[in-house]
């Protein structure tokens, strides 16, 4: 936990940067591979320096982060076992890819989905998407818009909300995405099983 906390506060400084935009970009872009920290620690403190770049703050960490998963992904299809087997390893991502080994091809949408809007590690879906051989085209849509949604949503509510929002993003947004997916995934199987 040391290590992870020096990592925080390390990004944490790194949002006070002159190029922070080029750090924000860097940070979403290796946290979908390997990086253990989220880009949320660089994109909240940045948004809350300056408000009227929220949005470009936003699309700079999507369009970065979906970057890093297609080189996720790549790593997952053309070297699993020589690169991404052992990293997701070393980062204590084991049941994470067991889990998503056996089902991400039968719900990759969701699944990637989710990981893009929650805590689950983006770099594990990114790279077991990869590894799995799920359609290219059908993970960049899937990581594009769930991405697109964390990043965005957390910029909107400091947008319009500022200071006091940000406990609450920090601690809770993750976790509440992981509810509503989880109903919405709920919802849709009940209404599957309703209508056979």
């Amino acid at each position: 936990m040391q290590i992870l906390r020096s990592l925080y506060n390390w990004t944490m400084e790194l949002a006070k940067n002159p190029k922070a935009i080029w750090l924000l970009g860097c940070v979403s872009f290796i946290e979908a591979i390997f990086f253990p920290i989220p880009p949320d620690v660089l994109l909240i403190p940045m948004i809350l320096a300056n408000i009227s770049k929220a949005w470009l703050y936003a699309l700079v960490a999507t369009i970065a982060s979906v970057a890093g998963g297609v080189l996720g992904y790549l790593l997952g299809f053309i070297a699993y076992e020589q690169i991404a087997e052992p990293l997701l390893i070393a980062l204590g991502k084991e049941a994470a890819m067991n889990l998503f080994a056996n089902s991400i091809n039968q719900n990759g949408f969701v699944i990637v989905l989710t990981a893009g809007v929650s805590p689950i590690p983006f770099k594990v879906v990114s790279i077991m998407s990869g590894f799995t051989k799920m359609q290219l085209s059908l993970f960049i849509l899937s990581a594009l818009l769930g991405r697109a949604i964390r990043f965005f949503i957390v910029a909107a509510l400091l947008k319009y909300y500022g200071e006091k929002i940000k406990f609450f993003i920090e601690k809770y947004l993750g976790w509440l995405f992981l509810f509503f997916i989880i109903l919405l995934v709920t919802g849709t199987i009940g209404l599957d099983f309703l209508w056979k």
